[in-house]
């Protein structure tokens, strides 16, 4: 018998001018069209901008994928 992951996995959900990361309910991030060509990004408490829809959603992937692995200096 196979084993299944009941692991849940991120996805993307395209949304109005713009999309968004989630995971079960709680939304792991968002890139937004900025401008004609220019997409910015927000995930785990960073932002940036991107020339390429592809590479903001990189960029929120490896965000998420940061926050996960670096300890909070706070906590």
């Amino acid at each position: 018998m196979k084993r299944t992951s009941k692991k849940q996995k991120p996805f993307w959900e395209r949304a109005y001018k713009g999309h968004a990361l989630w995971l079960g309910k709680a939304k792991l991030g968002k890139v937004t069209l900025a401008e004609k060509d220019r997409y910015t990004w927000e995930a785990a408490g960073r932002a940036g901008e991107a020339a390429d829809l592809e590479k903001a959603k990189k960029a929120v992937e490896l965000a998420v994928l940061m926050a996960d692995k670096q300890l909070d200096l706070f906590r």
